[in-house]
């Protein structure tokens, strides 16, 4: 894992690209290198409305371009202000499916100056794949993120 931060640290540190290039990077990069990331991408509050607007993404296309908070996980999350993992989709009766392939779910809220702007969402096609490292590693992740934004 250290080795994979070290690459997602060069990437947001990178003076080459915008910021919507770096997150698209790092979609990409997560997506390459876990083999159980089969839709990673990032959701940012929407102005100032309560919803969130798709960002970067790697994946299948999505129809949930805008969630409203409350909705589904990546909606819940919005609301909660804390991770939430899903070992199985199927077990969540706010679930909003993006894919019928969709086993597991994990998203993680980002922090900009004490609000959540945003948040990583990962969908996988397996049941349980999302380990503590993974959390911690997502965690990580927000914050660094957080400081390009």
């Amino acid at each position: 894992m250290s080795e994979l931060k070290k690459r997602l640290s060069s990437i947001l540190e990178s003076p080459k690209h915008n910021t919507e290039e770096k997150l698209q990077k790092v979609c990409h990069l997560l997506d390459q290198e876990i083999s159980y990331f089969n839709w990673t991408g990032f959701y940012f509050k929407n102005g100032d409305k309560d919803e969130l607007k798709l960002g970067p993404y790697v994946g299948a296309p999505t129809d949930h371009e805008i969630i409203p908070y409350g909705k589904g996980i990546c909606g819940q999350v919005a609301v909660s202000n804390e991770t939430f993992v899903v070992p199985d989709v199927h077990q969540q009766d706010n679930y909003l499916s993006c894919s019928i392939d969709t086993k597991a779910e994990i998203v993680v809220p980002i922090f900009k100056d004490g609000q959540n702007i945003g948040q990583i969402d990962i969908d996988s096609h397996k049941i349980d794949p999302f380990t503590d490292e993974d959390r911690e590693l997502l965690e990580w992740l927000c914050k660094e993120v957080s400081k390009i934004l």
